[in-house]
C-alpha cells in the first residue's frame, strides 16, 4: 500500500473552530502542540504497530505539519514498512514514549498517536487499515472506512 494514499484528507469541519491540544511523552519533556483539527484520524492493526504501541492497534491523527509545534527533545527510530515506506518515529529520550512521527518522502504531515493528546473527546478515527491483523474481539465505528 502506497502510504501517499493516506494524504486524502477527511472533513473534520463538524469539530468547530480550530482546536489547540498538545500531545506529550510521559515525563512531559517533549510535546506537540497542534493549533488546527487533524486532516485525519486512523487505527493501524499491522503487528509493527501493534508493538510499538504495546497495544492491539495504532490510533494517530494526521496534521499539516506547518500547524504542529515540537517542544523537547527525541530521538529518532526508523522502521521500514511492509511496502518500503519509511517511518520516523520521534520519541522522548528519557521516558520512551512515542511523541509524533512522519513517514519519508511526506513532508507536508506530521503524525501524533492519539493516546499521546489524553483527551478521551478526541474525535474518532475515519479510516482502519491492516484489518486482517486484527485482534478478533476489536470492534470499530460503524461508519469507519476499512482498507485490508
Amino acid at each position: 500500500m502506497n502510504l501517499l494514499f493516506f494524504r486524502e484528507c477527511y472533513d473534520y469541519t463538524w469539530l468547530g473552530t480550530m482546536t489547540t491540544r498538545t500531545a506529550s511523552c510521559s515525563c512531559g519533556q517533549l510535546s506537540a502542540t497542534t493549533s488546527d483539527n487533524p486532516i485525519r484520524v486512523s487505527v493501524c492493526h499491522c503487528l509493527a504497530c501493534q508493538r510499538r504501541t504495546g497495544s492491539v492497534f495504532g490510533a494517530q491523527a494526521r496534521f499539516h505539519r506547518d500547524a504542529v509545534t515540537i517542544t523537547g527533545e527525541s530521538t529518532q527510530y526508523v522502521r521500514i514498512g511492509d511496502e518500503g515506506s519509511k517511518a520516523i518515529f520521534n520519541f522522548c529520550p528519557h521516558c520512551g514514549a512515542t511523541v509524533y512521527y512522519n513517514i519519508e518522502g511526506n513532508d507536508a504531515d506530521i503524525m501524533i498517536p492519539v493516546g499521546a493528546f489524553a483527551e478521551p473527546g478526541f474525535p474518532s478515527p475515519t479510516f482502519s487499515v491492516y484489518e486482517e491483523r486484527k485482534h478478533a474481539w476489536v470492534s470499530l465505528p460503524d461508519d469507519i472506512e476499512h482498507m485490508a
